[in-house]
C-alpha cells in the first residue's frame, strides 16, 4: 500500500511547480472558507471590478485614459445602483408584503381546493391525508412567514457594515479597476519562483471568470425581463417580484429554475385555478427556459461553460456546501478551475520535467 502511495506522490508531485499550484490552491480556498465573512466586502468589489473591467478596456480602446476611464465608468453604475435602489427596490418590497399579508387568503384557497379532492377522488385521497397535508402546509408558510417578517435592517448588519458596502465597496472597485497591473504585479512577489504552470493555470480561469461574470449579468438582465413582459401580458400578480427571481434563479443552474417555477404556478394557480390561462402560462415560460438553456448560456459562456450538465450540478452541491452563496455563484468557474488543473497537470507530469523516484 504504501509503494503506491509513493507512486502516485512521485508521478503526481514530482515536479515543484505542481506542488505549488497544488499549494496555492489549498491557501486560498482555505483563506476564503476560514475568513469568508470577513472579506465578502473584498470578494464583492472583485465581482464588481470584474463586472465593470469590459466597459474600462472598451474605453481605452477609444483613446480614455485608464484612470478617467475607471472615474467614468464607476460613477455611471453608482448612479444606475442609486436608481435601483430608490426605484425598484421599494416596489419590491412592496411585493413581498402584499404577499406576506394575502398568506391567510391563499392558505384558505388552497385549503378550499384541497378538501374537494376527497370528493373527486375517494379512491386516492382520504380526508385524513388532506388533513394532515392542510397541517402541514400550515406550519411551512408559518415559518417562511416569520422569517419574511424578521427580516429587518438588523439581519442586514449594523450601520459600520452597512458603511463599508456603501463607501469602502466603491473604493475598492475604483482601485481595481485603475491600478489592476499594479495589484497583479504586487500579488505575483508572494508566488514563489518556477510557478509557471501557476500562471498558465491563472491566465485561462482569470478570462473565463471575467466573461462568466459579465456573461451572467446580462443573463439575469435579459432573463428578467423577458419573464416580466411575458407575466405583465398574462397580468399575473406579482409579476415584477416573480420575474426578479427568475432573473436571480439563473445563478443557480437547472436547480434554480425548478424551484422558481414553483410560486410562479402557486400564484397563476391561486389567481386563476385549473384554467388554461395557468397552462398557457407555464408554456411560454418553459419556453423561455428553454431558450435561455439552450441559446442564450450557449451564446453568452461558449468559452466558459464547457462542461457537462451533472459535473455543473455536483459543483453547485459541492462548493454551494464548501463556501455557501459565493460557492453558487463561483460554482462554475471554480468547476472550471478544477478542470484547468486537470488539463495542465499532465504536462507536470511529462518525463522531461518529472524527476526520477528512487
Amino acid at each position: 500500500m504504501l509503494d503506491i502511495i509513493r507512486d502516485w506522490y512521485a508521478r503526481n508531485f514530482s515536479d515543484p511547480q505542481a506542488v505549488i499550484l497544488a499549494l496555492l490552491i489549498v491557501v486560498v480556498s482555505g483563506l476564503v472558507w476560514l475568513f469568508g465573512d470577513i472579506l465578502a466586502p473584498v470578494l464583492v468589489a472583485l465581482v464588481l471590478a470584474y463586472l465593470l473591467e469590459g466597459v474600462v478596456k472598451t474605453l481605452q480602446r477609444w483613446h480614455v485614459p485608464r484612470t478617467f476611464a475607471s472615474i467614468l465608468v464607476l460613477l455611471a453604475f453608482l448612479a444606475l445602483s442609486v436608481i435601483v435602489l430608490f426605484g425598484l427596490v421599494p416596489v419590491l418590497s412592496g411585493q413581498v408584503t402584499a404577499i406576506v399579508r394575502a398568506i391567510p387568503v391563499i392558505l384558505q384557497n388552497v385549503q378550499n381546493e384541497l378538501l374537494k379532492l376527497p370528493e373527486k377522488y375517494p379512491d386516492i385521497f382520504t380526508v385524513a391525508q388532506v388533513n394532515d397535508l392542510i397541517g402541514n402546509i400550515r406550519r411551512e408558510l408559518g415559518s417562511i412567514t416569520q422569517d419574511v417578517l424578521s427580516f429587518s435592517l438588523a439581519r442586514l448588519g449594523t450601520i459600520v457594515a452597512i458603511a463599508v458596502y456603501a463607501v469602502l465597496v466603491p473604493l475598492m472597485v475604483f482601485f481595481a479597476l485603475k491600478d489592476k497591473d499594479k495589484l497583479l504585479g504586487w500579488a505575483a512577489k508572494f508566488v514563489p519562483k518556477r510557478s509557471e504552470l501557476s500562471f498558465r493555470v491563472w491566465r485561462e480561469v482569470d478570462q473565463k471568470i471575467a466573461n462568466y461574470i459579465r456573461g451572467k449579468f446580462i443573463e439575469i438582465v435579459i432573463v428578467w425581463a423577458a419573464s416580466y413582459i411575458l407575466f405583465v401580458v398574462f397580468d399575473l400578480d406579482f409579476a415584477l417580484l416573480l420575474s426578479f427571481l427568475v432573473g436571480l434563479s439563473v445563478i443557480v443552474p437547472y436547480i434554480g429554475a425548478v424551484a422558481v417555477t414553483v410560486p410562479i404556478a402557486l400564484i397563476g394557480f391561486l389567481q386563476w385555478g385549473l384554467d388554461g390561462k395557468l397552462l398557457w402560462l407555464l408554456v411560454v415560460y418553459q419556453v423561455i427556459q428553454i431558450l435561455d438553456g439552450n441559446v442564450l448560456v450557449p451564446l453568452l459562456f461558449s468559452e466558459v461553460v464547457n462542461l457537462h450538465p451533472l459535473a455543473i450540478i455536483v459543483s453547485v452541491l459541492f462548493f454551494g456546501g464548501l463556501f455557501g452563496l459565493w460557492g453558487v455563484f463561483f460554482a462554475i468557474p471554480l468547476a472550471t478551475l478544477v478542470q484547468a488543473v486537470m488539463n495542465a497537470w499532465p504536462k507536470a507530469r511529462d518525463p522531461a520535467l518529472v524527476a526520477p523516484s528512487r
